[in-house]
């Protein structure tokens, strides 16, 4: 019995098909041979694109407050001064969700989640507005 020489090829759409040598004419016998080894490539790829695809990663940080003391409307980012005179920055996608940077001013009270980096230094998360207190 002849050898058929059987690849494995991917289209640009990312479809995956069977295809055999010029000149190979494929029996029954080889045609569910190729039908299982491209089932077990299947298998394989999806259970690499698995592992490859962590869940969403969530940042967390330490829960603090602050007061704005530098805002950048046209560039979307900011300052944060702690009461230690410590400075903290936050970016437009930093703010807690349905949070509009437009409503931020100098002077604002703020709390946030600071996430301290030792590559690019401390960032405020999910900043938001404090309430103010009733009393």
């Amino acid at each position: 019995m002849a050898a058929v020489h059987i690849g494995v090829a991917r289209n640009p759409a990312g479809n995956t098909r069977a295809r055999r040598a010029k000149g190979h004419v494929l029996a029954r016998r080889d045609i569910r041979t190729t039908h299982e080894y491209f089932v077990g490539q299947m298998k394989n790829a999806q259970r690499k694109r698995a592992a490859k695809l962590p869940g969403p990663f969530e940042r967390e940080g330490v829960p603090d407050t602050g007061r704005i003391v530098k805002l950048f409307v046209g560039q979307g980012h900011g300052v944060i001064r702690l009461a230690n005179d410590r400075e903290i920055y936050f970016h437009r996608a930093d703010l807690l969700e349905g949070t509009s940077f437009n409503d931020f001013s100098v002077g604002d009270v703020v709390t946030f989640d600071r996430l301290d980096d030792r590559v690019s230094g401390a960032r405020a998360l999910r900043v938001v507005k404090r309430r103010p207190r009733r009393g």
